[in-house]
């Protein structure tokens, strides 16, 4: 038996779009295993998987289904995707080109077995960092390594300054999104990146009041404020 997946918006959506998943085609009351999976810039695969029955009429929807076991159990319609695991352990899945989608593979298996079971249906959907209009600028000005990311419009907008973490490099896909919903963001590196240092106790607080600077000065962002865990330790 062929089953038939829709998903809501079909095709195409953003990193933080909700997405309806639903099937059709199905037996009543049919056991059947949805399954995710994505593969990340290094090709290294990402899944999580749930088990369901379908209702009296052969279908099934996720916002009204409650999954039965597997990555996660309960209502959860978006749960094949935010229960993604690597394959090999400790890795993590992120974005680092935002200008391109995340891909997810979903299947329809028959029964609980999501490693011997028949598939029955499959979708695919891309999952993009940019909404339309949003502008990516790169910004070397004096030390300031970063990326601004501006939403569509004259503005000025609300900014955000984007500090991620204590890894290093420069991370876009949260400020990617963040401009998606209105917000000038800049995306701002401060070790670990060109010529910047590289080793953390190097980084002079003094950079990160030229990256605000940059912020207040810009004349599509509105004030600047920070964002993220290192920015609020240093803040103390």
């Amino acid at each position: 038996m062929a089953a038939t997946v829709t998903l809501e918006p079909a095709g195409r959506c953003r990193w933080d779009e909700p997405v309806r998943i639903a099937v059709r085609g199905l037996a009543p009351g049919q056991p059947v295993t949805l399954r995710a999976s994505l593969r990340d810039e290094k090709d290294e695969l990402f899944r999580a998987h749930a088990r369901y029955c379908a209702d009296a009429h052969g279908q099934l929807d996720l916002e009204r289904a409650p999954a039965l076991g597997g990555s996660f159990t309960g209502l959860e319609p978006m749960g094949l995707l935010w229960a993604l695991e690597p394959e090999k352990p400790l890795l993590r899945l992120v974005k680092r080109d935002v200008q391109t989608p995340f891909t997810v593979e979903l299947e329809v298996l028959d029964g609980h077995d999501p490693e011997a079971a028949e598939l029955l249906g499959r979708a695919v959907n891309e999952r993009d960092f940019l909404a339309p209009g949003v502008r990516r600028e790169p910004v070397r000005v004096g030390r300031v390594r970063a990326t601004l990311f501006l939403p569509p419009g004259t503005g000025p907008f609300p900014g955000i300054l984007d500090l991620f973490g204590s890894g290093g490099g420069l991370c876009e896909y949260r400020a990617s999104l963040l401009a998606g919903h209105g917000f000038a963001v800049l995306a701002l590196a401060y070790f670990r990146f060109e010529d910047l240092p590289k080793y953390l106790n190097n980084v002079c607080l003094e950079y990160f009041e030229e990256a605000v600077d940059f912020m207040l000065q810009h004349p599509k962002s509105l004030c600047a404020c920070s964002f993220g865990p290192t920015s609020i330790l240093w803040s103390q």
